[in-house]
């Protein structure tokens, strides 16, 4: 096994919501660290640094991922969605964040970028949930402000919304 040296660094090429982008940073930084340090995507939360809590949750190629978990030099290359890419570029929100809006479902708003882009992917495979399957996909994600009705409640909606067209 190769010993990295302590001041090596890595430049890391990727496509961050559409746009070809890149910066050196360790080999060891973090996705979630590299996006938010050496990118500027702010958006990308970070709370347990565990997995658990779901606050980073960003789309790598289209599917959800732990940010904390995931290297930066693993994104080499691929595509990488933040909750930045959500929005119009007029600002509209898109459906999901609409009804997180109309139903109230954000207080402090720490844990939304990574249920909105878990759920960003998993609408997009499984278009008609039910509440049960919404609570399921939920479980992995702690909010600490809302109590959670809100936000399945907005899910719902947003579900609908994106079904119906």
């Amino acid at each position: 096994m190769r010993r990295i040296a302590k001041d090596e660094r890595t430049r890391i090429r990727l496509t961050l919501n559409g746009r070809a982008r890149s910066a050196e940073t360790e080999p060891r930084t973090l996705l979630s660290d590299f996006l938010r340090y050496s990118l500027g995507a702010t958006g990308t939360h970070v709370g347990c640094e565990h997995g658990v809590c779901g606050c980073c949750t960003v789309l790598l190629d289209g599917t959800a991922v732990r940010s904390c978990l995931t290297l930066a030099v693993q994104a080499e290359g691929r595509d990488v969605r933040t909750v930045e890419s959500l929005a119009a570029p007029d600002g509209a929100l898109n459906a999901l964040q609409q009804a997180f809006q109309n139903h109230h479902a954000l207080q402090c708003g720490f844990c939304t970028p990574g249920i909105l882009m878990s759920f960003t992917d998993y609408l997009k495979r499984n278009p008609k949930p039910s509440e049960a399957d919404i609570r399921d996909v939920l479980s992995g994600h702690l909010c600490r402000c809302t109590g959670y009705a809100g936000i399945v409640s907005a899910l719902l909606e947003a579900a609908n919304r994106i079904e119906s067209r």
